[in-house]
């Protein structure tokens, strides 16, 4: 599997798929740091991370990797090797979640920076936490836009997942059917993590949202969303042939 991801992986070399994972996170912190710098600053990236510029950037990236063999061959130049045409999905998808753990871990050093110039309103155990809660609960993201990419393309896909994330964070996020709402789950679990509600103000102290029983439920949801997404947008991909 390792030789699959590497390959598709390759392809993103020099390309503005590869430079988004690095920038996306980058302009995230400008962005803060410009509007809000100060003791806010962590809590803050974070919070605009997860609500609007992670998803959009995201789509992008997933956009990126499909269109690499679909826009001029229509996968012509993949599908006629002697390879199972599902591997080579398992490794689109194993390339965005290398590219997203970038993006995640440059979002953590740079969090952790900020905090020491700006002052510190997150410990590092709470950067690193939030970090990681974020890779893995926006894992299932990345087999479902790349799916959707393929069959109705990138735009419809990046409002699809934006207005997603955003009517679940409002609806969904901060009530007891938060579960049951994949893309109201990193938003959920960041308010027991780092105390910030999805609109970016602070969760009142002693609020049940601050209680920290919901983390592990979200996670094994999320990824457990994540491998049958994974299984699923596999089937009609392996099926598919050289046209």
């Amino acid at each position: 599997m390792h030789t699959y991801i590497y390959a598709e992986y390759l392809k993103t070399k020099r390309t503005f798929t590869k430079k988004l994972s690095w920038m996306a996170p980058l302009l995230t912190m400008l962005l803060c740091a410009g509007l809000m710098a100060g003791s806010f600053f962590q809590s803050g990236t974070y919070n605009w991370w997860y609500t609007l510029l992670l998803p959009g950037a995201l789509t992008l990236i997933c956009s990126g990797v499909i269109q690499k063999d679909r826009k001029k061959l229509n996968y012509r130049a993949i599908l006629g090797l002697p390879i199972h045409p599902g591997l080579i999905w398992l490794g689109k998808i194993g390339t965005v979640v290398c590219l997203l753990l970038i993006s995640s871990i440059v979002l953590w050093v740079g969090s952790i920076l900020g905090g020491i110039i700006f002052g510190a309103n997150l410990s590092l155990a709470e950067s690193t936490l939030a970090s990681m809660l974020l890779f893995l609960t926006f894992l299932w993201q990345i087999p479902f836009c790349l799916f959707l990419i393929d069959r109705i393309g990138m735009f419809a896909t990046l409002i699809i997942n934006l207005l997603g994330n955003v009517a679940c964070n409002i609806l969904f996020a901060t009530t007891a059917f938060w579960w049951a709402a994949p893309y109201a789950i990193p938003s959920r679990l960041m308010c027991a993590v780092i105390g910030v509600l999805p609109n970016g103000l602070p969760v009142p102290e002693g609020d049940p949202l601050l209680e920290k029983g919901v983390i592990l439920p979200g996670v094994l949801i999320t990824l457990g969303l994540f491998i049958i997404l994974s299984i699923l947008t596999m089937l009609p991909f392996q099926n598919r042939e050289a046209k």
